[in-house]
């Protein structure tokens, strides 16, 4: 059964660093997910969050055209090419990529703490992620096998992730 390894980072350059490794290490986008907070900053909507993907900006970087988290890395710009905004009750809007977005847009009305809830992850823990991507931290979540728990978790640390935690991960793809 696959183990579900979590993490915060405290900026976007440092999940960049990640997630480019993860996927050098093997790690696909269907492996992997992001959530951060959406500040509106440099968007074409001003924040409001009526935008399709195609128009996302992450900072100054138009997430779909290809370009965004990953410094040009195609594999991780790939996983943040199909990134949505969702509005969180309590949160306002976020970002998400990967498997974890298509699980947010389900349960929006149980927060990002419900959404990880299918992921393995206890709600207590969820919730104190969730506090964290509130504050603005990003939020990383990889599927592992058990052979490549230990392999995940060292690539979060080593490109600065608090929190690095593994749980029983439930089959979500």
């Amino acid at each position: 059964m696959p183990k579900t390894v979590t993490g915060i980072f405290t900026s976007r350059s440092q999940a960049e660093k990640a997630i480019a490794e993860l996927h050098d290490q093997g790690f696909t986008k269907d492996d992997i997910s992001v959530v951060s907070k959406d500040e509106g900053k440099g968007r074409k909507d001003g924040g409001r969050g009526d935008m399709g993907a195609s128009d996302m900006e992450v900072g100054e970087q138009d997430i779909g055209a290809g370009v965004g988290w990953g410094g040009g890395v195609g594999a991780a710009a790939g996983l943040l090419a199909g990134a949505g905004a969702l509005a969180i009750p309590g949160i306002g809007p976020v970002l998400a990529a990967g498997p974890l977005a298509a699980v947010l847009t389900g349960a929006v009305t149980g927060g990002i703490a419900g959404g990880l809830v299918d992921y393995g992850i206890p709600e207590s823990r969820g919730k104190d992620y969730e506090k964290k991507v509130k504050e603005g931290g990003i939020l990383t979540v990889v599927h592992a096998s058990p052979d490549k728990v230990s392999k995940a978790a060292d690539v979060l640390r080593r490109n600065g992730a608090s929190d690095v935690d593994t749980h029983e991960g439930k089959a979500t793809h």
